[in-house]
């Protein structure tokens, strides 16, 4: 019986710059989608399939902390900004 240890080694790349998509920094659009569902909702309710996709993309852009801290924000009555439709 041996004891030898296969090693792999992967190389990890991430894409090339491309000038057509110049901003890598995603927080405003996380930001905006945050604030946009929750105008949509307030204004159509939350089966309207536009708000729904705002939804879908605030939380596969958002870190979960910052859509926490949001969320008591807006509980708190302290949001930055009005949601009011």
């Amino acid at each position: 019986d041996s004891d030898e240890t296969e090693t792999k080694t992967i190389v990890l790349r991430t894409a090339g710059f491309d000038a057509r998509f110049p901003n890598t920094n995603q927080t405003k659009h996380c930001w905006q989608n945050y604030v946009d569902y929750f105008k949509c909702i307030k204004a159509r309710g939350e089966d309207f399939p536009p708000c729904k996709q705002f939804f879908r993309a605030y939380h596969s852009l958002c870190p979960t902390d910052y859509i926490s801290k949001w969320d008591t924000q807006r509980e708190e009555g302290n949001f930055p900004v009005n949601l009011n439709p």
